[in-house]
């Protein structure tokens, strides 16, 4: 396949599912139902960190972490008293446990008093010049889990490239967050990371087609295969990488079906 004919696919399969229709049954549907861009990066956050398994799972457990919330997720996690985190205690979602829910709750509501967007957990550690946003990655895993009792097993929970990981949750809160077009799926909400930096999330479908189509031939399904992923799809669209990802992830639920 020449890489006219590549484009063009991937173009054809982006203009497909990078649509409005596609937010109900997905996990940023959660994000969608605030205004305050504060409301949706921890909403969005948070999702994003529970997306394992099945979709409708997600969006169920989503939906009671914001019921728990009352609604309002930036305000709860700014006036909550340390007493009204017991009601997360039979909150869970598979190995995200009430151990990992207390923790996010202390270091979300600790950094929210000395910040005014968790973009800055993130761009603070990236440069202009930075080609990806791998430094923003490692930088974050670090700050959040600097605390002086962050528990050991709220760790995988939050990926860092330090280890290798693919951080295919972590790539696609950034997607959200930093990413937009005229097409309204994501938001655009952060200015201080440029789109041109994003990684693509590296989930099975993402990564068997990009196997497929010869955009990844690295083995193992690591950090060192996001960015050779990456890195041929910026070839196509230098600006806008990850615009790829509703391409490949559409072709692979077509081809599941």
């Amino acid at each position: 396949m020449t890489k006219a004919d590549l484009r063009t696919t991937l173009e054809h399969f982006h203009d497909r599912y990078n649509q409005p229709d596609f937010i109900p049954d997905d996990p940023i549907g959660l994000v969608h139902a605030f205004a305050d861009p504060r409301d949706r990066e921890i909403i969005g956050f948070w999702v994003a960190t529970l997306s394992w398994g099945r979709r409708a799972t997600i969006i169920d457990k989503g939906a009671q972490l914001i019921e728990l919330m009352g609604g309002r997720p930036y305000q709860f996690i700014t006036e909550h008293r340390e007493a009204d985190r017991a009601r997360f205690a039979e909150w869970k979602h598979r190995t995200f446990t009430y151990t990992d829910t207390l923790y996010f709750l202390e270091f979300l509501q600790q950094y929210y008093r000395e910040n005014a967007s968790l973009e800055t957990a993130f761009s603070r550690h990236l440069k202009p010049e930075d080609a990806t946003i791998e430094p923003a990655l490692i930088g974050f895993h670090n700050d959040f889990f600097s605390l002086p009792d962050a528990p050991s097993r709220t760790r995988k929970h939050v990926a860092t490239p330090a280890r290798k990981s693919r951080c295919k949750r972590l790539c696609m809160f950034l997607r959200w967050m930093v990413r937009q077009d005229e097409r309204g799926v994501d938001f655009g909400d952060w200015h201080h990371i440029s789109p041109a930096q994003l990684c693509l999330p590296l989930d099975v479908h993402v990564e068997r087609q990009a196997r497929r189509l010869q955009l990844l031939t690295r083995k193992q399904n690591d950090w060192q295969a996001v960015l050779e992923l990456t890195a041929a799809v910026r070839h196509l669209n230098p600006a806008d990488p990850a615009r790829y990802d509703f391409a490949l992830f559409g072709m692979g639920l077509e081809e599941a079906r």
